[in-house]
């Protein structure tokens, strides 16, 4: 069956670069993109349905390869000083006899309670991201064959995998932060994700994708980070590793292994074009570490390895990329991620163009087509599927629509120069994937969402309650998470 979408603009692709159609139109069969052009011209063809969203801007699909799949935890831990922040970490007795928060039942829950936040949101491809304070360890083989299994019910485009680790950041008795490990538990985390890429080629489904997502670098030795680069080669698999983001991960491995953590990556045999790594911000470009450039962008670049930027989330944490401008003029491949609630990636590309333009001291320095380049085409480039990302003939029907003629959103001048200053991904009407509707209109078939509202404020009130058993000073709740004025 073919689907006509039309609004009032459209981001379509000529092949060189996304274009902006007035009064256009998005013409779908089956899962692919047949045309895209003026309304005129493609309302001549027959179709078996039609979608019109009147005042609006259709563009391909969000891709965020950092997605939250979890409850929100930044809004609690992004506010702490650097003494009260040692709360929000394992203790060391902690680590002695961890237990996990939810059980298997209530993670399914997390998950899709978390998964129906990104559809609604404009979000099609995606990569998931949690927490592992409240794990026992880490995630389980098991845990992500359900989340396969809720994530293809709701629609979404999935790249999938347990995380695993052989470490965790620590905080001892003397309020310092180290890692202890368990390198057996690192093993069996391999295992399990290999044994997950196994299931994803069973279940043939064209919505899930295995790849390897291993945990932070501080959280992994050396022996198994080469046998992730071992395992990924053989079976040619994306891996994602979240490196080069703090001041803390590289001070540890320095000492601990007398290298940068661009250093150990390379000497690991991980830096391929199959490389994805949140956040890269912490290279010797950084004002924090060198503040010039010795090269280490160029070795990001030269070996095809995609940076996740999270520029909303790197605000929250006092982050930022050095810069982007500066990465995208040596060639790196830069992809955007969220990392944290909300995944607003539209909310995300406003706070990168406007610290972008500070940073400069320029205001027409702010990258808006780069950052909505990166979205789309970056993202694809990352997940080697040239397929997603643009709407143009022979593309996945992965699109989403977001609305301009709420009053709020005031005047439309350029449309994504309109949504990015004046809307968020909140503004979204639509989200398809592979040619099927998975959100119209703040609704999503088959899901309760006033039910699972309530279900994600109960777990997440179970979550923040057990942040003290693991704060090496057992500090209360009202002292780890004190209000914003005192209540009465």
């Amino acid at each position: 069956m073919k689907t006509l979408v039309t609004a009032s603009w459209v981001i379509a692709h000529d092949g060189h670069s996304h274009v902006e159609i007035p009064d256009g139109a998005v013409l779908i069969e089956g899962d692919t993109v047949l045309a895209v052009g003026e309304r005129t011209e493609l309302d001549r063809h027959p179709a078996g349905e039609r979608i019109d969203l009147g005042d609006a801007v259709i563009t391909p699909g969000l891709i965020d390869l950092d997605a939250l799949t979890d409850i929100d935890h930044l809004i609690l831990d992004s506010w702490g000083s650097p003494e009260l922040s040692t709360g929000f970490t394992w203790s060391s007795e902690y680590f002695d006899a961890p237990r996990a928060v939810f059980d298997a039942a209530e993670r399914r829950t997390v998950r899709e309670y978390a998964l129906t936040q990104l559809a609604l949101h404009g979000i099609t491809s995606y990569m998931p991201i949690a927490s592992e304070v409240h794990s026992e360890w880490a995630e389980t083989y098991e845990d992500f064959v359900a989340m396969a299994e809720v994530s293809s019910r709701l629609g979404l485009r999935s790249f999938l995998g347990p995380s695993f680790r052989s470490g965790v950041n620590v905080i001892g008795t003397d309020g310092k932060r180290t890692v202890r490990f368990d390198e057996e538990a690192g093993r069996r985390g391999l295992a399990d994700a290999l044994r997950f890429l196994d299931h994803t080629e069973l279940l043939d489904d064209p919505l899930v994708t295995g790849v390897l997502l291993p945990c932070r670098i501080e959280t992994l030795t050396p022996d198994l980070l080469r046998d992730v680069a071992e395992a990924a080669g053989r079976r040619g698999a994306l891996i994602r590793l979240h490196a080069l983001q703090g001041v803390s991960e590289r001070e540890f491995i320095q000492r601990t292994y007398g290298r940068t953590p661009l250093q150990l990556i390379a000497e690991s045999g991980l830096l391929s074009d199959r490389l994805i790594v949140p956040h890269g911000v912490v290279l010797d470009v950084h004002p924090e570490i060198l503040g010039t450039d010795t090269g280490d962008v160029a070795v990001l670049a030269d070996a095809g390895v995609s940076i996740v930027h999270c520029p909303l989330t790197n605000a929250r944490y006092a982050h930022n990329l050095h810069t982007f401008g500066g990465y995208r003029a040596q060639g790196v491949n830069l992809c955007l991620g969220t990392d944290s609630f909300p995944p607003d990636l539209i909310r995300g590309i406003d706070v990168g163009t406007q610290i972008a333009k500070l940073q400069a001291g320029d205001l027409g320095q702010g990258h808006l087509a780069g950052y909505f380049d990166a979205l789309w085409t970056g993202g694809a480039t990352a997940l080697h599927r040239p397929d997603l990302g643009r709407l143009a003939p022979g593309a996945a029907a992965d699109l989403a629509a977001f609305a301009l003629d709420d009053f709020r959103m005031g005047v439309t001048e350029d449309p994504l120069r309109t949504l990015v200053l004046n809307g968020t991904a909140r503004d979204a009407i639509l989200t398809m994937v592979a040619g099927k509707v998975i959100m119209r209109d703040g609704a999503i078939p088959g899901v309760d969402l006033p039910a699972l509202r309530r279900a994600g404020q109960r777990l997440f009130d179970q979550m923040r309650a057990a942040y003290p058993e693991r704060d090496h000073r057992r500090r209360p709740l009202d002292e780890l998470f004190p209000p914003v004025f005192p209540r009465g």
